[in-house]
């Protein structure tokens, strides 16, 4: 069953901007931002400018409680998302959702194409045991997530990185939901918005960064490869998924065949003309 337009249009509405997160409210914890100058458009243009911005080397804890490092991610492209483990409603609705748009995703482009991670920034709460039971609760602990943990001195300085405005209220976090595309060197690349996305907002920076930039790595064959696929690759609405269009090559073969035709009766008549001079054409 497909789902009436103007619900998406109110979901997307209503989940892309400001929400009011219950949950944890860290005492003695400062704001980033002033609550009195936090507004929906301050808070959309903070992440914008974030766009190129290089995510710095924090050092991390895995759910497992061994040290990390955001730059063993190098080398490919992330999904990152910034959560806190006691927001019980929209958090979790919200990395379900990316769960779920993050496996097609992994069918279309690969599944070891990229890296998703998900990172804690209610530093004195989420423990790596506390971002263990998050990703049990959400259905992501055997989905090949980071579930990262970090020091409360580089909360701050993440949040400024990927451009996450918040501040804590008596509710818990007021903060914009965004994931955060991060391309192969680290860099900021793009911002998803909203606690329900349509699924090309996050699959097809994904497809640029995977299969339609160079990497130093690549070989003729597979750039050749990377460039079919980049252009094949399509989304079908239908099905709210990515499939391998075939039709380009169908359109390829025949095209070839018609030139090959052409070719081929050109070379016959210029032949035929050579060996029977004075004759226009054959009778």
């Amino acid at each position: 069953m497909r789902r009436s337009p103007w619900i998406g249009v109110v979901l997307r509405a209503w989940a892309v901007l400001l929400v009011v997160l219950p949950g944890h409210s860290p005492a003695g914890e400062t704001s980033p931002l002033p609550t009195e100058k936090f507004t929906y458009t301050t808070a959309l243009e903070i992440s914008q400018k974030a766009i190129g911005n290089r995510l710095g080397d924090y050092s991390l804890i895995d759910s497992n409680g061994q040290p990390f490092r955001l730059s063993q991610l190098r080398g490919k492209p992330m999904v990152l998302s910034l959560i806190y483990t006691s927001c019980y409603q929209i958090c979790p609705m919200t990395t379900r959702h990316l769960a779920e748009v993050v496996e097609k995703a992994r069918a279309a482009l690969g599944r070891d194409s990229f890296s998703v991670v998900a990172i804690g920034f209610d530093a004195d709460v989420d423990t790596p045991a506390a971002m263990r039971h998050f990703a049990r609760q959400q259905g992501i602990e055997d989905a090949g997530w980071k579930l990262l943990s970090i020091d409360k001195n580089d909360v701050a300085p993440l949040t400024q990185d990927v451009g996450l405005v918040y501040y804590p209220s008596a509710r818990g976090f007021d903060h914009i939901i965004q994931t955060t595309v991060v391309d192969a060197q680290g860099k900021v690349y793009r911002q998803v918005y909203g606690q329900v996305f349509d699924t090309p907002l996050l699959i097809e920076p994904l497809k640029e960064l995977v299969l339609g930039t160079p990497q130093p790595s690549d070989t003729f064959v597979s750039s050749m490869i990377n460039k079919i696929r980049f252009f094949c690759t399509t989304y079908d609405p239908v099905r709210d998924g990515y499939y391998f269009d075939y039709s380009l090559f169908v359109g390829m073969f025949i095209g070839a065949t018609i030139i090959a035709f052409i070719i081929g009766w050109m070379i016959k008549e210029i032949r035929y003309r050579r060996s029977n001079p004075g004759v226009t054409g054959k009778s």
